[in-house]
């Protein structure tokens, strides 16, 4: 049977993130993608035009039907909208399964999608369940109330914090930092792994944050260990963002290019 991954997440219309992107993730990676979608977008490569969100009783009936019927082995969190939402994805996540929160908090145009209101409710119901938890620099600042991190020590340290928080681990994602190399610091009870990359001089990254929780959750769901799933996400990721240029998709902010291995750039 192939492997399966949940995303509960909000719609993008642009194709570039939310639900979509994670459903590309999941099936250029080889596993199969079921949704729970929280809210509608209406967004493209520029800006977020409108957000329509799905009543928690929707919600909590796509989870039923989502989970009553498919052998889902791992679940990615994304973006999920108020407090109501994140109570009811809450007490809808079956035990035992394996959860990849992405916090997502700021579209790439800029345009905020979680309130702030809800961000305790994100904090006391959803970090305890995650397996490991995705913030980028200004969403792990957010939950902790803190200024941005400036470096490799204020990242560790913030992941820690977040840890204690009741996350099983934290992937702390250095996109947002400065410099030649982009650093992204996996924080674990068994200590810190860092996984680097070259910063690429392209505006083509809208996505990222959603592909690479996704396949992390992909990773999971086919068994692998939480190191070789993210190290596996974050390799993915970066072949993603490198061949990004060649879509040309909208005129903003642009999608990673999710089938890179498969098909050319056109």
């Amino acid at each position: 049977m192939i492997p399966i991954a949940v995303t509960i997440a909000g719609s993008d219309s642009g194709g570039g993130a939310g639900i979509q992107a994670d459903l590309k993730a999941f099936s250029a990676l080889g596993v199969y993608g079921a949704t729970v979608i929280t809210a509608l977008t209406a967004q493209n490569t520029r800006t977020v035009a409108r957000i329509e969100p799905a009543s928690p009783a929707m919600i909590a009936a796509q989870m039923a039907a989502v989970f009553e019927d498919l052998d889902v082995r791992a679940i990615k969190l994304g973006m999920l909208g108020g407090p109501e939402a994140i109570a009811t994805v809450a007490n809808g996540l079956p035990a035992g399964l394996p959860v990849v929160l992405d916090p997502v908090m700021v579209a790439k145009s800029g345009d905020r999608l979680l309130p702030a209101a809800a961000l305790e409710a994100l904090r006391s119901q959803l970090l305890p369940r995650a397996t490991v938890l995705t913030p980028n620099l200004p969403e792990a600042a957010d939950l902790l109330g803190q200024p941005l991190a400036r470096d490799l020590a204020e990242m560790k340290a913030q992941g820690a914090a977040l840890c204690a928080l009741g996350a099983g681990a934290v992937l702390m994602k250095g996109g947002h930092a400065v410099g030649a190399v982009c650093t992204d610091l996996l924080i674990t009870e068994s200590g810190v792994v860092e996984l680097t990359a070259p910063r690429r001089a392209t505006r083509n990254t809208h996505g990222t944050g959603c592909t690479l929780s996704a396949a992390i959750a992909a990773g999971l769901a086919q068994g692998m260990g939480l190191e070789a799933a993210v190290r596996r996400a974050h390799g993915y990721l970066q072949g993603a963002i490198a061949a990004a240029d060649g879509l040309g998709v909208g005129h903003g902010h642009g999608p990673v290019h999710h089938f890179y291995k498969v098909w050319a750039n056109g």
